[in-house]
């Protein structure tokens, strides 16, 4: 897979939360902040203001898209002044967003223009978080313009549909479209980032072809005998500059960033297989079974099998 999709891949766990609610005005709900978590909101029709835990308050409009890739807690009003009932979900919540466990919810109010919201949350394993996610701002709004963003808008669509008329294959079509959301979301943001050479970090770093390059080489074939050498031919650099350019927009070396990946796949390996060690292993570039331990534990604080056991 392209880096992108290999970083939703290896961080999401668990079962993606959606539901479709209607408000009435007045209404005012609270989100609560939910560590390990990622939350979006998109606002189907109507209008509604979105008031951060802290920051200034954000007018929405019908086709927004508000994503909050750190589970920051917030609140949803048709007006800044409007009561505020209690948050919608907690910390102590088994899943984020579970008191919206039906996919179509309607908050009636006194009668008052309505409001329509496709809300949801994606759990992310803390202990394998990617840099690139710790690397974006607290909250991302994307404005809805006549005739940008055609691709999202569908997705929305999509999903908006099967929540609202759940029919037969909803069930996996849901998890699938919200994949998609949160796909079409990332990649709008990180190329509408100023160009090559006026940012750092992760947006820096995929809008640079060299970078790149060298990142596509490493998730496509993690296992392969890397060297800063070899990493820096994939990017067309010659050793040295590669590897400043590197660490400048990564944030660590090549190498340092090859074992971190190393060791996040193992830890997906080991909770979605069946595989033996020896294999997962092989499969992230260790031939010694002892080696592969070793580095596993140091990354993550324990063994392999253990880690399998508790996951």
């Amino acid at each position: 897979m392209d880096v992108l999709s290999d970083i939703v891949a290896v961080t999401r766990t668990g079962r993606p939360r959606s539901a479709h609610v209607r408000w009435h005005a007045p209404w005012g709900q609270e989100f609560a902040s939910v560590p390990g978590s990622a939350g979006f909101q998109v606002i189907l029709q109507g209008s509604c203001w979105l008031l951060p835990l802290n920051g200034e308050p954000v007018q929405l409009s019908a086709g927004d898209v508000v994503f909050l890739p750190h589970g920051s807690g917030h609140t949803l009003a048709d007006s800044p002044a409007s009561l505020v009932t209690a948050p919608a979900c907690g910390p102590d919540d088994r899943e984020p967003y579970d008191a919206y466990a039906a996919d179509s919810v309607d908050r009636s109010g006194d009668g008052g223009p309505v409001t329509v919201v496709l809300c949801g949350a994606y759990q992310l394993d803390p202990s394998r978080t990617h840099p690139l996610l710790l690397t974006l701002p607290d909250l991302i709004h994307l404005p809805a313009h006549s005739g940008r963003h055609p691709e999202l808008r569908s997705a929305v669509q999509l999903l908006a549909a099967e929540l609202e008329n759940p029919r037969l294959g909803t069930d996996a079509i849901v998890p699938a479209l919200l994949d998609t959301l949160l796909l079409y979301i990332l990649r709008i943001w990180f190329t509408e980032q100023p160009a090559r050479g006026e940012t750092t970090g992760w947006a820096g770093a995929l809008n640079d072809p060299p970078v790149t390059a060298a990142l596509h080489a490493i998730h496509r074939d993690p296992a392969a005998p890397w060297t800063v050498a070899k990493l820096a031919a994939e990017a067309g650099l010659s050793r040295a500059p590669f590897a400043r350019r590197f660490a400048l927009l990564i944030g660590q070396p090549p190498l340092g960033y090859l074992t971190w990946w190393r060791m996040a796949t193992a830890a997906r390996l080991l909770r979605t297989s069946d595989a033996p060690l020896r294999s997962i292993s092989a499969q992230v570039g260790y031939a010694s079974e002892f080696a592969f331990a070793n580095a596993f534990k140091r990354t993550h604080g324990t063994a392999p099998g253990a880690y399998r056991r508790n996951s």
